[in-house]
């Protein structure tokens, strides 16, 4: 493992060095700052009138500036347009609350519209008294305020091979990090009277639309912190992500979050569906396959600069930013390389790391026009460590397509654009 160099200079070594900086950053501009600036000394066309009234939009949307800031798909790897993959543009967001509307999506067989009048949860199994609720039936229940990640297992499957999609949309934007209401599932099972003391130590969960996409979750993890969610980021669930009511499985793959809930049986063992054996199991070289890997490894990856956030401002100083979460739990640390590995730096986190959710990490730089192949490696409170390409590619060769958490390299150029790449 390379030194870590530390954390670096402090912020205010770093706004001190701006204001150098600045006068450089100026440079044949500096004339040019001399003279008025229209923008500041005349009076502007959106100071001159009225604006839109409050009503204008009922549901307020993005202002026409950011109308970029979307979701993105990749045609060949969709097949049509009910098996859809929609890609959060993590590189043009900054926080860790990803919006609804422009959070990753993923269908088996189409988004189904579900009023709330026509919900119906049935719980059934191995328990004392099966039980049908309605959505008002699940308003009644305490709810619970949580913040976690969501990730396709799929996240950065296409990188397993080398270096394929150029931008961090698209390596790495299988994932949303959003604020769920819901009711603790172990609530709903104890309602319908599971003690724990039958032979069900299995829920078999399914959902309602046409794939019937189901799967078996260990009865230990549905006691735990599952929760049937009504509500995302304080409104009701966009009808993509499985409105009115979801399945959430904190640090768990994307694929057990079971959207439009209709059944959760208590059973014995698993039910072995297509999802979680021809699907969702991670094939090793020598052909075999992994089974039951469900939880999302730590990982991180540099949102800027990356291929789409390109450096535009020229040398001086620089805020290098991303992402790290892990299903394991916290993410205690994040370091940065600028050389590939060679050297790491510690990175700031803004917030300490939440449980099974999205940390921001930045780092405060200097950049002289130097190229620069950065990297982001994400620590959680386990010890994991986030591993190269080349570590996972020793135990699992590069026939997987699941659960790749590799460290991931932006090549900076000197004009400030980004590629992405491989380093060995």
């Amino acid at each position: 493992m390379a030194e870590d160099t530390g954390r670096g200079a402090s912020r205010r070594a770093f706004l001190k060095g701006s204001v150098a900086a600045g006068g450089a950053l100026l440079g044949a501009g500096a004339a040019r700052a001399a003279e008025p600036d229209p923008l500041i000394t005349e009076v502007q066309p959106w100071a001159s009138g009225l604006g839109e009234g409050v009503d204008a939009t009922p549901y307020g949307l993005p202002i026409r500036f950011e109308d970029d800031v979307i979701r993105r798909n990749v045609e060949w790897l969709t097949a049509d347009t009910i098996s859809s993959i929609n890609f959060t543009p993590i590189h043009a967001l900054d926080g860790t609350i990803t919006p609804a509307g422009c959070a990753f999506e993923r269908h088996h067989s189409g988004a189904i519209e579900l009023k709330k009048e026509d919900y119906r949860l049935m719980i059934n199994g191995l328990v004392d008294t099966p039980l049908v609720f309605t959505y008002a039936d699940l308003e009644r229940f305490p709810r619970e305020n949580h913040t976690y990640f969501l990730e396709c297992a799929a996240n950065t499957g296409m990188e397993w091979a080398g270096a394929q999609l150029n931008g961090a949309q698209f390596t790495h934007g299988m994932i949303h990090n959003m604020e769920y209401s819901g009711i603790p599932l172990r609530t709903l099972l104890h309602e319908a009277g599971y003690s724990g003391e039958t032979e069900g130590k299995w829920v078999y969960v399914e959902g309602a639309d046409a794939s019937s996409n189901g799967r078996s979750i260990p009865m230990e993890k549905a006691l735990d912190d599952c929760l049937v969610a009504i509500k995302a980021n304080g409104e009701a669930l966009r009808k993509e992500h499985g409105y009115p009511a979801r399945l959430v499985v904190p640090g768990w793959e994307g694929n057990m979050w079971i959207k439009w809930i209709r059944r959760i049986e208590v059973m014995d063992g698993p039910v072995e569906s297509r999802e979680e054996t021809s699907k969702y199991t991670d094939t090793l070289a020598d052909g075999t396959s992994r089974k039951w890997t469900w939880v999302m490894d730590a990982k991180s990856v540099v949102t800027s600069p990356s291929p789409q956030s390109p450096i535009t401002h020229g040398h001086g100083p620089l805020v290098i930013t991303g992402m790290a979460w892990s299903g394991h739990g916290r993410i205690t640390r994040v370091d940065v390389s600028k050389d590939g590995g060679k050297t790491w730096e510690t990175a700031r986190l803004a917030k300490q790391g939440e449980n099974k959710a999205l940390t921001r990490f930045y780092l405060e730089t200097e950049w002289n026009g130097e190229e620069m192949f950065l990297q982001s490696r994400a620590m959680d409170e386990t010890g994991y460590v986030q591993p190269t390409k080349a570590q996972l590619r020793e135990v699992r060769g590069e026939n997987s397509i699941y659960h790749n958490n590799c460290i991931q390299t932006w090549w900076v150029k000197e004009n400030g654009e980004a590629e992405n790449v491989e380093v060995s």
